[in-house]
């Protein structure tokens, strides 16, 4: 098998490329830090690399015409960032760039290889959001919005397939917190517990082959979605902002 893994030159994607080229999968490995990416390479076996910046829509499908004809059995839509700030003072030109990759580079990389996998054997695409695709997020509003259209777009699209082709599998993965570098990136910092990085890329790609559809690391997190499902929304809304605004204040004290 082969996988083309988004987002793979640091967190969750380079655990998940780890993981799966331990299982004997190949591997096309793409992102922005090219350094990393190479140290990657280095690592593993049987692994190409590209380095591209996917908030740019025509490396998106740049992306595709060089590897469409590779003979990818799995894409992982991995790559994403967040940004912690009031709606009315975050940077407009850095959202919109998170709008690109965490949604645009998704749709399209989805919709171009779901029609490429309509004949394989078994295929899988794993789009990874969060459990912020739940619920709305006061402080990180852009990033829970573009996590919540990944999830309802996956979910969408996993019965629209079923439907006419058994073959392709198609999953969501929404962790919680996670010792990635999201919170440099993002200028915020979690005041709970995160899980590890390689814990959640494990149990996400596991979770992939046994073709479940919503993948949600750790009780914790599981719990916390239901309990955002049954309370009031303002309620949930005022919860949400205490919430983020904590994370803010915990990265300033650091």
């Amino acid at each position: 098998m082969k996988a083309l893994i988004t987002g793979a030159s640091s967190g969750i994607g380079r655990d998940m490329a780890r993981y799966l080229n331990k299982l004997g999968v190949d591997l096309i490995l793409v992102g922005r830090n090219n350094i990393e990416l190479k140290k990657l390479k280095e690592e593993l076996n049987n692994v190409e690399i590209i380095n591209l910046d996917l908030t740019i829509l025509d490396n998106v499908y740049k992306l595709y015409d060089k590897t469409k004809d590779k003979n990818i059995d799995i894409l992982i839509n991995n790559a994403g960032f967040g940004l912690f700030g009031n709606f009315i003072n975050t940077d407009l030109n850095r959202e919109l760039e998170m709008i690109n990759l965490n949604i645009v580079a998704v749709h399209v990389l989805s919709k171009l290889f779901i029609n490429d996998f309509k004949d394989k054997e078994n295929a899988y695409i794993l789009n990874v959001a969060s459990s912020a695709g739940f619920m709305p997020g006061p402080k990180l509003a852009t990033y829970y919005a573009t996590k919540n259209y990944v999830l309802k777009l996956t979910l969408a699209i996993y019965e629209e397939t079923r439907r006419i082709n058994k073959n392709i599998h198609i999953s969501v993965l929404c962790p919680g917190p996670v010792n990635t570098n999201f919170n440099k990136v993002a200028g915020g910092s979690f005041n709970v517990k995160s899980a590890s990085s390689e814990y959640v890329a494990k149990y996400g790609i596991d979770k992939m082959f046994k073709k479940k559809l919503i993948i949600i690391p750790t009780l914790m997190m599981k719990l916390g979605v239901i309990f955002s499902k049954i309370i009031p929304m303002k309620l949930l809304l005022i919860i949400n902002y205490h919430i983020q605004n904590l994370k803010i204040k915990h990265n300033r004290t650091k």
